[in-house]
């Protein structure tokens, strides 16, 4: 299948303050997002999903998507938040109820259900049965709601593959840096792999990408975290005409990427790796990763 070269990324935080210019609560720079976005479009961005952690994130990932034709959401809490649904005297109920509402109103701009999923190297942020008892909530959830899913799995592939399997649903495990093993697990549930730069780490990464079937993966960045630093195994295969000029925060300029900060552009990097690994062509590549999140959230 021919490829116009054009890309989906299925997870960018774009709600994170670093968009705002905000680093660990100084401020370094002016709002950028609408920069970002920019030469993000410019450099082939086709479709962008933003993803939220919490309620507050979901209402303002759909007031940002709601800036674009290009731009949608997610609605969800990420597994290492899932106390909110109990904090400062919170009723459960109310909380999923608001997700529910949000995910409802907004169809024509949310996509999936998420982030959500387990964290197992973070029980500081959220007590493993809290996260388990939330996520299965999200799950019931969207029974009705018959969304995708966008899934989170730190260290708990055998909890989440097994909760899963009592769920008529398909979508995406993002981020996924586990064993191949643990892919083939949930692919035979139906489910996607998200690859971005957490994926690409190592040279175990590598070899596990390898083997990962290509109808059934999907590209992210996960911005403005999980980007491919020089010092991770799979840097060596980003092309020169990807490697983008950037300043620091402080030095902040409108036409140039902040270092450190990840931005969805970068995407074209994830995909210069998987190509390199796989030894397979980037416009067939390309093309099937592209479809590939077509076929699961924008049909």
């Amino acid at each position: 299948m021919g490829w116009i070269r054009k890309f989906i990324d299925i997870g960018a935080n774009l709600t994170d303050p670093m968009f705002e210019g905000l680093y660990n609560g100084s401020k370094k720079h002016q709002p950028d997002l609408e920069h970002v976005l920019k030469r993000s479009f410019e450099f082939s961005l086709d479709k962008l999903i933003i993803t939220a952690g919490n309620l507050d994130e979901s209402r303002r990932a759909i007031q940002i998507a709601r800036t674009d034709e290009r731009l949608y959401a997610t609605v969800g809490c990420h597994p290492t938040r899932c106390s909110e649904f109990e904090s400062n005297g919170q009723d459960p109920v109310t909380y999923l109820e608001g997700l529910e509402n949000l995910a409802k109103e907004n169809r024509d701009k949310v996509v999936a259900i998420g982030e959500c999923g387990l964290d197992y190297d973070r029980l500081n942020f959220c007590a493993k049965e809290t996260q388990i008892k939330y996520f299965e909530q999200q799950l019931k959830l969207n029974e009705s709601l018959k969304l995708p899913l966008f899934l989170h799995c730190r260290n708990a592939a055998t909890d989440l593959y097994t909760i899963l399997s009592n769920y008529n649903s398909t979508g995406v495990v993002h981020s996924f840096d586990g064993s191949i093993e643990d892919a083939k697990k949930f692919i035979a549930l139906g489910y996607y792999i998200g690859l971005n730069g957490c994926s690409l780490k190592t040279e175990e990464n590598l070899n596990t990408v390898k083997e990962i079937p290509s109808d059934k993966i999907m590209l992210e960045t996960d911005c403005p975290w999980c980007e491919i630093r020089p010092t991770h195994a799979g840097y060596k295969y980003i092309s020169e005409e990807n490697k983008f000029p950037t300043v620091k925060k402080e030095k902040w300029k409108p036409d140039h990427m902040i270092k450190s900060r990840n931005e969805p552009m970068n995407i074209r990097q994830v995909l210069d790796v998987i190509s390199a690994v796989k030894n397979e062509p980037i416009e067939k590549l390309g093309s099937q990763f592209y479809q590939n999140t077509i076929n699961i959230f924008f049909k």
